[in-house]
C-alpha cells in the first residue's frame, strides 16, 4: 500500500500542467497597427473599432481596452465596438496569450503573465493616445483578469467588469474540485470538449443562437480545452473571488451582468459585489445571459455601458 501511494504521490507532481512559455527578447510595450508589443518581446494581433469622428486634436472621445473570454478572441467585441464607435468610442481588444491568433493556442499563460500583458496593454494605448480618456473592459475570464490586476495600481478611467469569472473552488461541489485537480496533475494535455459536456448537462451561454453557430464554424474559437488550462483558469477565478477584500483605491467600477448567466453561478458574483460595496455601480439584466452584449437584447448593456464610460470619462477626479 505504502509503494502504491508513492507511486501516485510521484505521478502527481510529474505531470505537472504545462505554461505557455513567454518571448524572448525584452522590449517597451508597443501598439503599432494591429499589433500589440509586449514586455517580452512577444506580440499578439489587436481588433479596432475605429471612430469616424474624434475630438478636436483628432483622438477619439474615450477608449475601452476589451479582453474577451476563455476559448474567445478579441473578435468577441465586435457588435459592442461597431456600436460604440458611433458614439466616438475607440474599441481596442487583443487575442490574450494562448487563445485566438496569439502565439502558443491553447496553452495557459499564466495569470499573472496575463495581468502584465493588461499593463503593457494599458501603457502602449495610453502613449499612442495621450489625451484619451483609457478604460478596461474585462468579459469572464478577461473580467478576472482584470479585477485581479486592480491589486496593483492600474492608470486608467475606469474598468468594467462583464459577467466577470468568479466562480472559485469555494462554490464548487467537492467532486468538481477533486477531477479537475487530478486532471490536470495526471492528464494535464487531456482535452476536454464542450460538445461532449453539452451531452451530460445543457448550458446556455447567449439566447442568439445565429450568433452561437457563427463561433461554432470560426476556426479561431477554441471549442476543447486543456485540464490543465482549466486548472489555470480556475486559480484565477479563485484570486478574483477573493480580490474585492484586498483592494485598495481603485478607479471607478462597473459590474455587468446577466440574471440568467448559466456559466458564472449568481451566488459568487453577487458576492463579489457585495464585498466591492460602494466602490461599483451595478448593473444587471433580467433577460442577459453570459454573453450580454452578444445577445438578442444586447442593445441595453450595450447601450448602459456607453453611457457609463462618457460619463465618467468627463468627470474630474477626486
Amino acid at each position: 500500500m505504502n509503494r502504491l501511494v508513492l507511486l501516485l504521490t510521484l505521478a502527481l507532481f510529474a505531470c505537472a500542467p504545462i505554461t505557455a512559455p513567454p518571448g524572448l527578447t525584452p522590449s517597451m510595450p508597443i501598439l503599432r497597427g494591429e499589433t500589440l508589443l509586449l514586455r517580452d518581446g512577444l506580440q499578439v494581433l489587436v481588433r479596432r473599432w475605429t471612430p469616424v469622428t474624434t475630438e478636436n486634436n483628432g483622438d477619439p472621445k474615450t477608449i475601452i481596452i476589451a479582453l474577451h473570454g476563455m476559448g474567445d478572441y478579441a473578435n468577441a467585441f465586435s457588435m459592442p465596438g461597431a456600436e460604440w464607435a458611433k458614439r466616438g468610442i475607440l474599441t481596442i481588444a487583443y487575442d490574450q496569450r494562448g487563445f485566438g491568433r496569439a502565439p502558443h493556442p491553447g496553452l495557459w499563460a499564466g495569470a499573472e503573465t496575463m495581468r502584465n500583458d493588461l499593463r503593457d496593454a494599458v501603457a502602449a494605448v495610453k502613449n499612442a493616445y495621450p489625451d484619451a480618456p483609457v478604460f478596461v473592459l474585462g468579459e469572464s475570464m478577461g473580467g478576472a483578469v482584470t479585477l485581479t490586476a486592480l491589486e496593483q495600481p492600474l492608470d486608467v478611467k475606469g474598468v468594467i467588469l462583464l459577467a466577470p469569472a468568479v466562480w472559485s473552488r469555494g462554490d464548487m461541489p467537492f467532486h468538481y474540485r477533486v477531477a479537475l485537480f487530478l486532471a490536470a496533475r495526471l492528464m494535464p494535455g487531456l482535452m476536454l470538449s464542450n460538445g461532449a459536456a453539452s451531452r451530460i448537462v445543457t448550458i446556455v451561454p447567449s439566447d442568439n443562437i445565429e450568433m452561437l453557430q457563427a463561433l461554432g464554424r470560426d476556426p479561431l474559437v477554441q471549442r476543447r480545452t486543456r485540464s490543465d488550462v482549466l486548472f489555470g483558469l480556475t486559480n484565477l477565478m479563485d484570486e478574483a473571488r477573493t480580490t474585492p477584500a484586498r483592494l485598495p483605491a481603485a478607479p471607478p467600477l462597473l459590474v455587468v451582468y446577466g440574471a440568467r448567466d448559466q456559466i458564472i453561478p449568481a451566488r459568487p458574483t453577487e458576492a463579489v459585489i457585495a464585498a466591492l460595496g460602494g466602490r461599483a455601480t451595478v448593473k444587471k439584466y433580467d433577460t442577459g445571459y453570459h454573453m450580454l452584449l452578444r445577445d438578442l437584447s444586447r442593445a441595453a448593456p450595450t447601450y448602459d455601458i456607453a453611457e457609463w464610460v462618457l460619463g465618467t470619462a468627463t468627470k474630474a477626479a477626486p
